[in-house]
């Protein structure tokens, strides 16, 4: 089902099949859209599978530098490839945000607790992931940041939520990834451990993308924080 008004973000859903306790907003990679991950939810083989409702936001169009101008969905701009984390359009991260905040109040209104909210993201939706929930006001059950980096962390400290100092977070990185280098992702990885978060870093041999092995990783994760 997709959801749509003047200040929400478009959504795909995938609805629980029985009581709803649980919610997982999946946030999609530069140029993709909401139904980029929308498969995997049965391959998931979740335990809470059935109390479960998936939320996969499509990212607004905008005009995207590294691809000289053309319009695309996107999280932020990317301004150079070879500098994730240090030329940065910080203003549309933050106005993304804005966005997905928005999404995880909703379903608070709706009668899920936060602490029952699970954030995922691949590549941009991974950084919007943890630039996110790191710096929600309530505790989230999780994060989940995959073939990822954070080109926020510097800011992080000061704008912490003390709710999340201990939220769990999942991220994983394939080794021979030519989009997002492995080192950029560790470093983000790092900085997070630094800070003394709860934080579980896994590797695959695979480039810009999911493996098999990852999504039992995953499941094993969400299993794990959704009881």
């Amino acid at each position: 089902m997709t959801q749509q008004n003047a200040l929400a973000l478009e959504t795909v859903e995938i609805a629980a099949t029985s009581t709803h306790k649980y919610s997982v907003i999946w946030l999609h990679g530069l140029g993709a859209d909401g139904h980029d991950f929308e498969n995997i939810v049965p391959e998931l083989h979740l335990t809470q599978s059935p109390h479960i409702k998936f939320i996969f936001p499509h990212a607004p169009v905008q005009k995207i530098t590294i691809n000289n101008g053309a319009q695309m969905r996107a999280w932020y701009d990317i301004l150079r490839l070879d500098n994730l984390e240090r030329e940065v359009d910080v203003a549309g991260i933050e106005r993304s945000a804005q966005q997905i905040n928005q999404l995880i109040q909703k379903e608070i209104d709706s009668g899920i607790a936060a602490k029952n909210i699970l954030l995922v993201g691949f590549s941009q939706g991974g950084v919007l992931a943890l630039h996110t929930g790191l710096r929600f006001n309530q505790q989230l059950a999780g994060i989940v940041a995959l073939s990822a980096y954070l080109p926020t962390l510097d800011s992080l400290p000061n704008q912490r939520a003390q709710a999340n100092n201990h939220t769990p977070i999942f991220m994983a990185h394939g080794i021979i990834d030519s989009i997002v280098a492995i080192e950029t992702g560790k470093a983000a990885f790092d900085g997070l451990k630094a800070l003394g978060y709860d934080i579980h870093w896994h590797d695959y041999l695979m480039e810009h993308s999911l493996c098999v092995e990852e999504i039992e990783h995953i499941a094993t994760f969400v299993n794990t924080v959704f009881k």
